[in-house]
C-alpha cells in the first residue's frame, strides 16, 4: 500500500509538470497574436510612415558676372541696332570720302566694288599719283587734293606739306603746286593739319587759293581748334565738315560701330559726312555694311552734294 501510494504520487507530478509547460508555451505563443487568433505578419513600412529626412533648401548659384572691363560691342549686336533703325523719312544722306590715295592703284579697285559714289582723296606728291588721278578721272570719279599741312604733333605730313611759318606767298605758292599735281580736283581737304588749320592767317591765304579757282573746301576737322571751315564760309567758298572718323580704331568691331554712328547722324540730321582710309579692314565693312544701309534708305552721294554754300561776300566800297 506504501509502494502504491507513492507511484501515484510521483504520476501525479509529473502531470503537474507537463500542465505547467503546456500553459507557459500557450501563454508564450498568444503574446504574438492579434485579437482575431491570426498569427501577425511582419510589415513593411508604409512611404507615409517613412519619417523623411528635412529636405535642405536648394542651393542657388549666383549669376556669373561679367568682368568689369567693358567689351567691345559685338558684330551681331551691332547689327541688331542697325536693323532696328527706322528708315530715314527724307531720305538721310551719306557721303564717304577716302583719305590717303595716291600710294597704289590696287586701293581704287577695291573701291569701286562698293559700287556707291564716293570721293578720292588724293594726296598730291605719293609715287603712283599720276596714275591714281588719272584712273579717277577717266571713271569721272569726284576727286579732292587731299592737301598736307603742318599737325600740331612730331608727325611728318609728307611731301609738299604746308607748314606755319611759310609767308603768304609761300603758301599761295605751295597750294598752287599741290594743285597742278592733282589736276581735275573739284575740292580740297585737309591731311593732318591739326596745327595749321587753327591759324587763322594762313587758312586765309590758303582758302583764298581755293576761292579763285571756284573750288569747295572739307574740313578733315583733325583738330577742334580748327578755325578752316569758319574761314571758308566767310570767304563764301562752298564747304563742310566731317562728322565722322570711320577707322582711327582699325579693328573690325570699331569701324562698324563708327559707320552706324554715321549713319545715326545722317537720319537725326539729314545728312552726314565720313572720312576713311583703303584699310583692308575698312573696305570689307563697308563691303558688308553699305548695302544694309541702302535697304534701310540711306542714299550715298559725293560730298559735293552735302556742301554749305553761303552768299559770296560783298564787294568793299571803293
Amino acid at each position: 500500500m506504501r509502494g502504491r501510494s507513492r507511484s501515484g504520487l510521483s504520476g501525479f507530478w509529473i502531470l503537474g509538470i507537463l500542465l505547467g509547460a503546456g500553459a507557459l508555451f500557450y501563454y508564450i505563443g498568444s503574446r504574438d497574436l492579434p485579437s482575431d487568433g491570426q498569427p501577425r505578419r511582419e510589415e513593411s513600412p508604409s512611404p507615409a510612415r517613412e519619417e523623411k529626412a528635412p529636405t535642405r533648401p536648394r542651393e542657388t548659384s549666383e549669376p556669373q558676372r561679367p568682368d568689369t572691363a567693358e567689351e567691345e560691342p559685338r558684330s551681331s549686336e551691332v547689327e541688331t541696332v542697325a536693323a532696328s533703325a527706322p528708315a530715314p523719312a527724307e531720305g538721310g544722306r551719306v557721303a564717304l570720302v577716302i583719305d590717303d590715295l595716291g600710294r597704289s592703284l590696287d586701293d581704287l579697285h577695291a573701291l569701286e566694288e562698293l559700287s556707291v559714289p564716293l570721293s578720292y582723296a588724293v594726296l598730291p606728291f605719293e609715287e603712283q599719283t599720276p596714275e591714281v588721278v588719272a584712273e579717277l578721272r577717266q571713271r569721272g570719279a569726284e576727286i579732292l587734293l587731299h592737301l598736307p599741312m603742318e599737325p600740331a604733333g612730331a608727325k611728318d605730313p609728307g611731301p609738299g606739306a604746308l607748314r606755319l611759318g611759310m609767308t603768304p606767298e609761300q603758301l599761295r605758292q605751295s597750294t598752287l603746286a599741290a594743285l597742278q599735281a592733282v589736276p581735275g580736283a573739284s575740292g580740297v581737304n585737309n591731311h593732318m593739319g591739326s596745327g595749321l588749320s587753327a591759324d587763322e592767317p594762313s587758312m586765309t591765304t590758303i582758302l583764298g587759293v581755293l576761292s579763285s579757282r571756284g573750288l569747295f573746301f572739307l574740313d578733315s576737322r583733325t583738330s577742334a581748334q580748327s578755325v578752316a571751315y569758319r574761314v571758308a564760309t566767310r570767304l563764301g567758298l562752298p564747304a563742310a565738315e566731317r562728322q565722322v572718323f570711320l577707322d582711327p580704331d582699325p579693328s573690325p568691331e570699331a569701324i562698324r560701330a563708327q559707320f552706324h554712328r554715321l549713319l545715326g547722324l545722317a537720319r537725326t540730321r539729314g545728312a552726314a559726312v565720313a572720312i576713311g582710309h583703303p584699310l583692308p579692314e575698312t573696305l570689307a565693312i563697308l563691303e558688308e555694311e553699305i548695302p544694309k544701309a541702302r535697304a534701310l534708305g540711306y542714299e550715298f552721294v559725293p560730298v559735293s552734294y552735302l556742301l554749305d554754300r553761303p552768299d559770296a561776300p560783298e564787294e568793299p566800297d571803293e
